[in-house]
């Protein structure tokens, strides 16, 4: 067995597929089926079934690849730590970036990134704070952005706080409320609100802020996307609490803002053991540039 037929193994689980597998390992599907078979004849278990349409990962595959995760992160730290130490920055930075990043312009500070280290790979994974938390704390994720309410606090990684924040109403140009210039959080009850899936920690600030006035709001749509809360807002179906950085300038849209209204605190997270060189590279050179 060897790293190879590992990372084979790990694609064809997340691709569900041999050949988009093989695609994506540069390599013949004959070649790739070839090593998989390999494998599961040393390993004396069958890591998929499959059919021509289908591929499933079975029990023994499922603890087969946990392991392997775990052994390719570990060879590709080794590398990236020898390489540290003749003073050469490379490897893998996974981060983790929430809808809402309002505190630090990602896109710029991965290229200054890429420009000083170009022998970095750099994966960028959306989602939510919670699953990042999850991720950092069991070594699959570097750094990521978290949006937290002021009432929480991040546990299990380390963290320093971007930026602090109250969130705004924002409503369609032809809504009742348009015309206001403040509102508070007994102004909204009767209106049918969109917000991020329920337990989420985007979620939770407006959630917190209702539940602590001792006021029920409906949340009539969920999403993720803010593009996709802003276009519902624009056709007057509901109405929505963000961040006001994230709300752009428009004549179909009004901002406005919420007296005691939800609060969020944005911060940077990392692993608080043993930090890898990419990550470290990484969080120096955000703060150079603050």
């Amino acid at each position: 067995m060897d790293l190879q037929q590992m990372r084979y193994a790990v694609a064809v689980a997340e691709e569900r597929s041999f050949t988009r597998a093989a695609e994506r390992c540069h390599v013949v599907q004959s070649a790739l089926s070839h090593q998989i078979k390999g494998l599961e004849r040393e390993l004396g278990v069958v890591l998929f079934a499959r059919t021509s349409r289908r591929v499933e990962v079975t029990a023994a595959g499922e603890a087969f690849l946990a392991a392997a995760r775990v052994s390719l992160d570990a060879a590709e730290r080794a590398v990236s730590d020898a390489a540290a130490a003749a003073g050469e920055i490379r490897g893998t930075l996974t981060i983790g970036v929430i809808p809402t990043v309002t505190a630090i312009d990602i896109p710029a500070a991965l290229g200054a990134f890429h420009r000083k280290h170009p022998a970095v790979r750099i994966r960028l994974r959306g989602g939510g704070s919670d699953e990042f938390i999850a991720a950092i704390a069991d070594g699959s994720m570097d750094v990521a952005v978290l949006g937290l309410p002021d009432t929480m606090t991040p546990k299990n990684v380390n963290t320093r706080v971007l930026a602090r924040e109250r969130l705004a109403a924002v409503v369609s140009a032809d809504h009742a409320l348009a015309a206001r210039r403040r509102l508070r959080l007994e102004d909204l009850v009767d209106e049918a609100f969109v917000d991020f899936p329920e337990g989420t920690p985007g979620r939770a600030p407006s959630d917190l802020a209702f539940r602590a006035a001792g006021l029920h709001r409906e949340v009539a749509f969920e999403a993720m996307s803010t593009d996709l809360m802003l276009s519902l807002v624009k056709n007057n179906l509901v109405i929505a609490l963000l961040s006001p950085a994230v709300i752009p300038d428009s004549d179909e849209l009004r901002t406005i803002p919420v007296t005691s209204g939800p609060t969020r605190v944005e911060y940077l997270a990392w692993s608080g053991f043993n930090v890898s060189p990419v990550a470290q590279a990484f969080l120096e050179g955000l703060a150079a540039t603050e």
